[in-house]
């Protein structure tokens, strides 16, 4: 027996941070330890991205995991009894194995993705060691660059918005903990704004500000008073991310901008976008583009300026060829990193080495349907992917995260490197 071989897989139908269904895992080892873990879920999906499996028909509309929870109990755990636990890519292949599908439609992507992480998990606590520390595998690890949503919209905030996410990047920090100092000055100062404007409607999925504006440029703006309204020096202390999350409202190489009324080709959009990055300190945009308008993404990627970080979500969906085919295209210089997406650790990891390999930065992401699991916060860290993206700067399935990366940051002393602004293109200290 083997203190490390799987004794036990349960699954159960837990909550997420939108009050729906979701997958949690316990995995236990032989030798006495356990990991957990439990699966995301995304509003706006890349139509390449492993799916979930959901039970279908009225209750909870259609979104309970039931069949997901039996799949990991009379399926999987049967299937990984007895494997190695420390063998995270041969627990990976059997999941994978055993799906048989290119979009994990028969297991779901939900339940593979729990499985695999609570596996790390069990195989960490039998190592003794926290899960960031059990990934880097004795490799270099530093603290992320964090990008902090500010304002929702898109998917997130009922489509008030066009554009998905407005994130501060706090590029004037040295370390971890004072780039979520900025983050929290930036982010109570545009609710401080918004509310003197009369344009506060709450909060949206990720906890950023719900906003009531009248064009999607005045959000940017907006962004930009809310920074000097910290203090901070635009384009110094703090810039801007966008998650622009076009495949909500691009086809056929027209994007319809519903807040502004106007619906614009592939070249006028694409102008439109270089304007705004002329303009305004936005150091980062993700999807641009829709995901299947490969055109206008090498067109992009070209005009661009070498500071822009160009990150792919919908485009690479976390997956290693896809990754491969962007770097060979040039059609982004970033890629994001769900593991979700994959549907296994070993499958997002390797998307991570095929951007690491094409010189791309990399971004480890949440999703707008979070838990109280911080799995991520330790990937971050351990594969030192440089970024990372959890959500606002409110509402505790964001900020368990947040905290997390301050424990790590502490457990490591004097050893915490901070990636900062470093990471992102043409932005050297």
């Amino acid at each position: 027996m083997s203190a490390t071989a799987i004794a036990r897989i349960h699954g159960r139908r837990v909550w997420d941070s939108r009050g729906r269904p979701t997958l949690e895992v316990d995995v236990a080892l032989d030798g006495g330890a356990r990991g957990r873990a439990i699966a995301p879920a995304g509003a706006s999906r890349g139509t390449r991205e492993a799916v979930e499996l959901r039970d279908g028909g009225t209750r909870f509309g259609g979104l309970d995991v039931l069949g997901a929870v039996a799949q990991v109990e009379r399926t999987i755990a049967v299937a990984l009894r007895g494997h190695d636990a420390s063998d995270q890519a041969g627990v990976d292949s059997v999941l994978i194995a055993l799906d048989g599908t290119p979009d994990k439609s028969r297991l779901g992507g939900n339940a593979t993705v729990a499985v695999s992480l609570a596996v790390a998990q069990a195989a960490a606590a039998a190592a003794g060691v926290p899960l960031w520390q059990y990934v880097a595998r004795g490799g270099n690890v530093s603290l992320p660059l964090p990008q902090v949503q500010v304002f929702g919209g898109g998917a997130h905030a009922g489509r008030r918005i066009d554009i998905q996410d407005l994130m501060v990047l706090p590029i004037g920090a040295w370390t971890f903990s004072d780039a979520l100092a900025i983050a929290a000055d930036v982010y109570r100062a545009a609710g401080d704004l918004m509310q003197q404007a009369g344009k506060l409607a709450g909060v949206a999925d990720e906890g950023g500000w719900w906003p009531q504006f009248d064009a999607n440029e005045e959000a940017i703006e907006m962004l930009v008073r809310a920074i000097e309204h910290a203090g901070l020096r635009p384009g110094i202390d703090a810039a801007i991310a966008l998650d622009i999350a076009a495949s909500e409202f691009g086809r056929d190489g027209r994007y319809t901008l519903a807040l502004d009324r106007r619906t614009l080709d592939r070249d006028d959009y694409t102008e439109m976008l270089l304007r705004w990055v002329e303009r305004y300190p936005i150091l980062s945009i993700e999807d641009p583009f829709a995901e299947d308008d490969r055109v206008a993404w090498i067109a992009f990627a070209r005009a661009a300026p070498a500071r822009l970080q160009i990150v792919g979500d919908d485009y690479l969906v976390t997956r290693e060829s896809l990754v491969a085919d962007a770097a060979v295209d040039r059609a982004c210089n970033a890629a994001l990193i769900k593991v979700n997406q994959a549907g296994t650790l070993t499958e997002a990891h390797a998307a991570l080495a095929a951007a690491c390999a094409a010189g791309f930065g990399a971004i480890v992401s949440a999703r707008s349907g979070e838990s109280e699991d911080v799995s991520i916060a330790h990937l971050a860290v351990g594969w030192n992917t440089g970024q990372v993206k959890v959500g606002a700067f409110a509402r505790s399935e964001r900020m368990a995260k947040w905290n997390e990366l301050l424990r790590i940051e502490e457990a490591l002393g004097g050893a915490a490197a901070f990636a900062g602004a470093g990471v992102l293109p043409g932005h050297h200290r």
